[in-house]
C-alpha cells in the first residue's frame, strides 16, 4: 500500500539525522548499487542514497525506487531517502491518520 504523505513526512524525519548509507557514482544504477540499496533497506528499512551528479536526478530517484521495490520517500538535493518495511520484524512504526 503506497505511503500517505504524513507517513512520508514522518519518515523524512527519521532520516534527517542519519547519512548516506549508499553513494550512486557517475557509472549510475548498476547491479552492485542495486545490491547494496536492497541489503540497507533489509537491514534498516529507512535509508538515504547519494546520487553523484545524475542528469536528472527526480528519474533516478524514482528508477531507484522502482528497482529497489521501495517507497520514495523524499528527494533533498542529491540525496534520496527510501523505506521498504521489513517483511519479518519492521523497526519503523508508521503513524496512522487518528493517532495521538
Amino acid at each position: 500500500m503506497p505511503l500517505q504523505g504524513f507517513q512520508r513526512r514522518h519518515l523524512r524525519s527519521l532520516a534527517q539525522p542519519r547519512k548516506a548509507l549508499v553513494h550512486v557514482g557517475e557509472a549510475g544504477l548498476s547491479e552492485s548499487v542495486l545490491e547494496a540499496v536492497d541489503r540497507a533497506l533489509l537491514e534498516h528499512e529507512l535509508v538515504k542514497i547519494r546520487l553523484h551528479e545524475p542528469e536528472d536526478k527526480k528519474a533516478a530517484a524514482r528508477e531507484l525506487a522502482e528497482r529497489s521495490r521501495a517507497e520514495l520517500c523524499g528527494l533533498v538535493g542529491h540525496t534520496v531517502i527510501l523505506y521498504r518495511r521489513h517483511p519479518e520484524t519492521p523497526r519503523i512504526e508508521l503513524p496512522e491518520r487518528g493517532q495521538s
